[in-house]
């Protein structure tokens, strides 16, 4: 257990882990550095905070895309990752933050997941 109920970050991993109980692993990332800010994972084979930085390149490459494109006016709500068993998903916020989830996608709905990073993603801004 990486994180402190003690700062908003904290807040939200310990909030996502009482919805998403059998979640595999969360973190709470700094887009600009990569840096998790407080993370949890139930799998020792998962680390959340080296995670976070591989998927802080994932976010910035596809802000680089979007610009390349010239999406103006469009913003990433999130970004899907699907694995043979696992299901990542990083919810950026409006304050240059995301929240990186892992779960396997056999118990997991991914329409309950994507809503619990929606309502927990709010407490960030």
């Amino acid at each position: 257990m990486a994180y402190s109920v003690n700062n908003p970050a904290g807040k939200v991993v310990e909030g996502i882990l009482n919805d998403l109980p059998s979640l595999v692993a969360v973190a709470v990332v700094d887009t600009n550095s990569g840096m998790s800010l407080a993370s949890h994972s139930n799998s020792p084979s998962i680390n959340p905070d080296t995670a976070a930085a591989y998927n802080t390149e994932v976010v910035k490459q596809k802000q680089k895309a979007m610009s390349a494109l010239k999406l103006a006016g469009e913003t990433i709500e999130d970004i899907l990752i699907t694995l043979t068993n696992q299901i990542h998903l990083l919810k950026l916020t409006e304050n240059n933050k995301f929240i990186y989830l892992v779960v396997n996608s056999r118990d997991t709905n991914l329409a309950i997941a994507r809503e619990v990073l929606r309502t927990h993603a709010s407490s960030l801004n």
